[in-house]
């Protein structure tokens, strides 16, 4: 199609591109419905996509990935800043001058044989104060697709862009040229041996080579809207985390937003699409994994979901853990390396009580209940518009974003850390997400209920130094109203008893927390200070229909300070990371902390 912009600076650069990388053709996006009709039945006709029964799931597809080519290689994730000290010790770090060569090497001709595809895209409704822009470059129809469901695409964007030279450049290939336009192709294109996924913070650039799954390839998702995002919040004053956003009204039609963090394998998409327990309560959704946030003029910090559509791990997502993501996956999606049944719909792991009796699993093989081997690959995936959720907020497009009243920080703990614990201010807060823990999991590589720290679920995501991303989380709170930023919570859904049992039901019952969360923020419920921060009284949680006795709230709330004093040696280690940019304030909170612990009566 033609060219869709007069923006000289987005010409060079694809000109630039397209020499290097050698397209057949150059193809500008338009967004449009006939577009993703187009290429998807195209993606259909190459053996890539197989069309889902219309009767079970409208216009959907199943596609499977190449083995090799199933996951984020963090191990060939890099930032590429231009001082090694600003990726700082958690981030993979290269010279950008020498990665650059190296990869150019890579990208020369690599899209022989292929389309290149242009593809302008917002990240947040367009033309939102909060939302930025983005233009990936790619060889890969796939990807064309899932960014149409992932973030908005197309003309309109290249519009308010204009002559602007503020967007980040993506730049994405598969990696394999084919010597013809006649050369056999294969289903799922990649290079094995070849993967990189490079930031360059400074220049606002990615540059990914030979992965086609998932964030590697959809540049728009962590690449852009965290890695690169992260840096361009710092700069600009604002932030870019790894939160859910989601909005809760009372039954009296009081609203409140809250954005949550929390690691992997902790609840967060089903929190933000949760159904509550409680009557006359409300839980809808504005995002499910990332918020950008600015202050607005009345000194509060207002969000947006960056992103248009939920790209979800699908093993372990059914009507009992989430009913309100499998009923956003009805229609107009599109599902990786998951399971098909012989009647043409998916099937993952937990996905229904009982395995159907046939199943073709991700690897192509025949596959029958007591097999002992798995349908779905374990991060299979659903990419599916937000739009299509039944709880999705009316406000979730809103340009100007919605105000948050609290951050919930959280993770995976059987002991130490109670149900919900409310920061004494901001920098406590901070403090408190600065040393957020989880306990590994079977699914996670390493020991399992060894405890991981990942400040603010951001380890894996930040762009820069993690001290540095701390420094400004507290440069936050010195520069603003205390009063009118969110309060921050720590909750905790996954303590056991001696005994191994969960002592908190979790799912729809966490509302009950969040009403008191709810209840905090509006000025009426009550509070105890503790040595950790302010826990719920005894009798503030509305508990009532529920089959919890005292003893269990008891251990819920319960702050051992001896198991706490024995973290805090684990969360001094952890800091240690991060050196002399770790911000004094921090250092200043876990010395109070320990004062606190071991002198109960010590003034908060």
């Amino acid at each position: 199609m033609a060219v869709m912009t007069k923006n000289q600076k987005l010409l060079d650069w694809v000109e630039e591109i397209a020499a290097m990388c050698q397209p057949d053709n150059v193809v500008w996006c338009d967004g449009t419905r006939e577009e993703y009709d187009r290429m998807t039945n195209a993606l259909v006709k190459s053996g890539t996509f197989i069309r889902l029964n219309d009767d079970i799931r409208p216009n959907s597809f199943f596609c499977r990935s190449d083995p090799a080519d199933v996951a984020r290689v963090e191990e060939f994730t890099f930032v590429c800043s231009e001082k090694e000290e600003d990726a700082g010790p958690t981030n993979n770090w290269a010279d950008p001058k020498e990665m650059k060569d190296k990869l150019r090497k890579l990208y020369d001709g690599c899209m022989k044989g292929r389309s290149m595809y242009v593809i302008p895209y917002s990240m947040g409704p367009i033309g939102s104060p909060i939302a930025k822009v983005g233009i990936e470059l790619t060889d890969s129809p796939y990807v064309v697709v899932n960014m149409h469901i992932m973030a908005r695409v197309g003309s309109e964007v290249l519009r308010v862009l204009g002559e602007s030279e503020d967007f980040v450049r993506g730049l994405h290939s598969i990696g394999a040229p084919l010597s013809t336009p006649k050369t056999p192709d294969v289903p799922w294109p990649c290079n094995a041996e070849n993967k990189y996924i490079t930031h360059y913070p400074e220049t606002r650039e990615i540059w990914s080579f030979g992965s086609g799954y998932g964030g590697n390839a959809l540049l728009g998702k962590k690449c852009h809207a965290l890695r690169i995002a992260s840096v361009q919040a710092r700069d600009e004053g604002w932030m870019a985390e790894h939160m859910l956003i989601l909005k809760i009204t009372s039954p009296e039609g009081e609203v409140k937003y809250i954005a949550a963090a929390f690691p992997s394998a902790c609840g967060k998409t089903n929190l933000a699409m949760m159904e509550p327990s409680l009557l006359g309560w409300k839980i809808e959704t504005i995002g499910d994994d990332i918020a950008w946030m600015k202050f607005g003029e009345d000194g509060r910090l207002y969000a947006i979901n960056p992103e248009a559509g939920f790209f979800g791990v699908a093993p372990g997502t059914s009507m009992a853990s989430n009913p309100n993501a499998m009923r956003t996956l009805h229609a107009n999606s599109i599902f990786t390396n998951c399971a098909i049944t012989p009647e043409g719909d998916i099937w993952w792991e937990e996905m229904s009580d009982d395995q159907p009796e046939l199943l073709f699993d991700w690897l192509r093989r025949p596959l029958t209940p007591g097999s002992g081997r798995t349908a779905a690959h374990p991060n299979a995936r659903f990419t599916t518009p937000a739009r299509q959720c039944p709880v999705i907020a009316e406000e979730w497009e809103d340009p100007k974003g919605v105000a948050i009243d609290a951050f919930l920080f959280g993770g995976r703990r059987a002991t130490t850390i109670p149900l919900v614990n409310e920061a004494y201010n901001w920098h406590h807060g901070t403090f408190l997400g600065s040393v957020m823990s989880s306990e590994k999991t079977a699914a996670a590589a390493g020991k399992v209920g060894e405890v991981r720290r990942d400040p603010m679920a951001m380890l894996p995501f930040c762009g820069y130094h993690m001290g540095d991303y701390l420094a400004h989380w507290v440069k936050i709170g010195n520069e603003h109203d205390d009063s009118k930023l969110p309060k921050i919570y720590y909750v905790n859904w996954f303590r056991k008893d001696a005994d191994g049992k969960w002592l908190w039901p979790g799912f729809g019952e966490n509302s009950r927390v969040l009403k008191w969360i709810f209840e905090r923020c509006a000025g009426r419920a009550e509070a105890q200070d503790t040595p950790i921060g302010r826990l719920p009284t005894p009798d503030s949680i509305d508990i009532e229909g529920l089959d919890l006795d005292a003893k269990d709230m008891k251990e819920l709330l319960k702050v051992d300070l001896e198991e706490w004093l024995n973290e805090t040696p684990d969360m001094q280690k952890h800091y240690e990371k991060f050196g002399k940019k770790l911000p004094d304030e921090l250092v200043w909170e876990l010395e109070r902390l320990e004062e606190r612990l071991r002198e109960p009566a010590h003034k908060v």
